[in-house]
């Protein structure tokens, strides 16, 4: 049925334009995000029918969307639970980003290896505990994972 408009979805998906994200505390959020994290801000609006912000930061070639409504529910991410599981950040050196965090005061987790792909990454949360990865897209290593077993 779709076939008919299009050759393949690779055609129809070109990269992800952006994700949102909902916070609790507007002024705390986006603190993190723009002077801690050190994305840009391209926008920022405050809708008064909604009293509520909408900040558009620019990360890469991405953008997040940061929204703050009022009593908006938490999210659950312990146990996980179906839908949006985190966001993952290149970084260069996940070593040298994690200390860099920690000495900003973020709490991050242990380095730990894909088993899969043979690359590093951690986590950390945002202020509402929203699950946040530093991934390390570049092996150093150079070592080629794609001929290794996995059981």
């Amino acid at each position: 049925m779709y076939g008919i408009y299009l050759v393949g979805v690779v055609e129809l998906l070109k990269q992800i334009h952006h994700a949102a994200i909902i916070c609790s505390n507007y002024e705390k959020s986006k603190s993190f995000y723009v002077d801690l994290l050190g994305l840009k801000v391209i926008r920022e609006t405050f809708r008064s029918e909604r009293q509520s912000y909408k900040l558009d930061l620019q990360i890469g070639t991405s953008q997040i969307e940061l929204f703050s409504f009022s009593e908006s529910p938490s999210r659950l991410s312990y146990p996980e639970a179906r839908g949006l599981r985190h966001l993952a950040f290149e970084v260069d050196n996940v070593e040298l980003s994690k200390k860099w965090l920690e000495d900003k005061g973020v709490t991050v987790e242990a380095v730990r290896m894909d088993e899969l792909t043979g690359k590093k990454f951690t986590f950390f949360c945002d202020p509402d505990g929203l699950p946040l990865e530093l991934y390390e897209a570049k092996n150093p290593d150079k070592e080629n994972f794609s001929n290794k077993k996995v059981e």
